[in-house]
């Protein structure tokens, strides 16, 4: 039962995409925030059909935590899903992403009119120094900054080393920094097509604030980001 509803959602979710790819073609013409809108309606559409069809619910919790305005977000990363579900809450988001995913069509033509901050690892510390850049413009125009320290998905249970990346924008935007934890990758797995059952949750914690050593913030954040994220797994 549950391969047949997860073929049929994948099959629903793809045909939904490329609906919706196809028809924001003429917002790469439009004010950014027209294509925000429709990025947002995509992603309701496709948390409207996991439920009856893969009985999986979505909850967000912690949203007394999230800045409206420029906001710095730290974020554990399970699946793909992470960088849909929470746009439905943020203001005004932008997302830190690898150089690889805008060679995807439809994807990373609007990314790219979305001016999501793209990072190329290859380059090491001008793509550092080009993070922070493109950081505080961003965040100058309000805009809630949500990136993942691990740089990759990890599977639920699991971390990886957490990446400079985000030390050097809390720092560099001195920002109060928000973890998002999460237990998506058990319903939404990183590879592979099955959805389970369940309740996939985001919850922002508690700011770290702004200030502190790298050394201090960097564990804060890890501790903070991993405890809640195994807690969710045992919801």
């Amino acid at each position: 039962m549950i391969v047949a509803r997860s073929l049929a959602f994948v099959t629903l979710f793809y045909l939904w995409s490329a609906m919706l790819g196809i028809a924001m073609l003429p917002l790469l013409l439009a004010p950014r925030r027209w294509m925000m809108a429709m990025v947002r309606v995509w992603t309701r559409g496709v948390i409207g059909m996991l439920r009856p069809i893969c009985g999986v619910r979505v909850e967000i919790r912690g949203l007394e935590h999230l800045a409206a305005g420029a906001a710095l977000i730290g974020a554990k990363h399970q699946c793909m899903f992470d960088t849909m579900a929470p746009l439905t809450v943020f203001a005004d988001p932008c997302y830190v992403m690898k150089k690889e995913l805008m060679r995807i069509p439809f994807y990373g033509w609007y990314a790219a009119k979305t001016r999501m901050i793209v990072v190329d690892r290859a380059a090491q510390a001008k793509a550092l120094r080009k993070l922070v850049a493109d950081a505080r413009e961003r965040t100058a125009d309000e805009r809630q900054l949500v990136i993942f320290p691990e740089g990759t998905r990890m599977a639920p249970g699991t971390s990886g080393p957490y990446q400079p990346g985000v030390a050097g924008l809390y720092r560099a935007l001195g920002l109060a920094c928000t973890p998002m934890a999460t237990n998506s990758g058990l319903h939404w797995p990183a590879h592979g097509f099955i959805r389970r059952p369940g309740v996939i949750v985001y919850e922002f914690l508690e700011p770290i604030p702004a200030g502190l050593r790298r050394e201090d913030f960097m564990a804060t954040l890890e501790a903070r980001l991993e405890t809640a994220s195994k807690r969710l797994l045992g919801e």
